[in-house]
């Protein structure tokens, strides 16, 4: 279920310089709109996971209209569907769904199923994201179908963004905490005109001791609590 905790602003911290936009996520930039489909279950399997989609023009031009795209990879470990043809041809024209590891066939699958016109299909290359919630849900259940995929794709809408343990971001764990879906956005101003930049996150890295807020390492206290009781013991030895 979506977090019910404060975001850091309303905790008065605030990252950078820039202004949010209104929501201050990825749907302040116009026509974006963010679904998720979530399962959590105790039994006969335990899941924490589900699918998160990014609609970059809308439902209504989901399948009819592409955009400009691309794709940066700073650190791969993770796999993702449909990067050739952002490479090759620039454009993007199908949602961006973020799920689990295990996840990411069936996903794939989904969009094919849902998307049945076969002139529509010749252009579309679906991009689908994963992350590794194996920790906390069991990937051998192998959980997530086409339901799934378009529970999330229905769900989709602009305004506040659900956050937290939702969609894709449900198994998620950052920087040894429970992490999630996050979402941001900054207005910048170029030559007079004004520009919206959104970002969603499913975060998913890291260990502690590395864990940053706005700069500060607020990790590096336990890294070295836990040094230093390695150093006692090894004193008494």
């Amino acid at each position: 279920m979506p977090s019910q905790r404060a975001r850091l602003r309303e905790l008065g911290l605030e990252i950078g310089d820039l202004p949010t936009g209104e929501h201050n996520a990825i749907t302040d930039v116009s026509g974006v709109q963010v679904g998720h489909s979530t399962i959590i279950q105790e039994s006969p399997n335990v899941l924490r996971t589900g699918v998160t989609a990014i609609l970059p023009l809308g439902r209504e031009k989901l399948w009819s209209h592409g955009a400009f795209a691309g794709s940066s990879v700073f650190n791969g470990y993770g796999e993702m569907t449909g990067r050739g043809w952002l490479e090759e041809a620039g454009q993007l024209s199908s949602p961006i769904l973020l799920t689990s590891y295990y996840g990411i066939g069936a996903v794939h699958r989904g969009i094919n199923q849902l998307c049945d016109d076969i002139d529509i299909h010749s252009g579309t290359h679906p991009i689908v994201a994963e992350a590794w919630d194996g920790w906390l849900s069991d990937p051998n259940a192998f959980a997530l179908g086409t339901e799934h995929v378009e529970h999330a794709l229905e769900g989709a809408k602009g305004g506040t963004v659900s956050e937290g343990c939702v969609g894709g971001g449900t198994g998620m764990v950052c920087h040894d905490f429970k992490a999630g879906i996050g979402t941001s956005s900054r207005k910048v101003e170029i030559n007079g005109e004004i520009y919206t930049v959104g970002v969603l996150v499913q975060a998913n890295y890291g260990d502690r001791a590395d864990f940053r807020v706005n700069g500060s390492n607020v990790g590096v206290k336990r890294h070295f609590s836990a040094l230093l009781s390695r150093f006692r013991i090894s004193n008494r030895a």
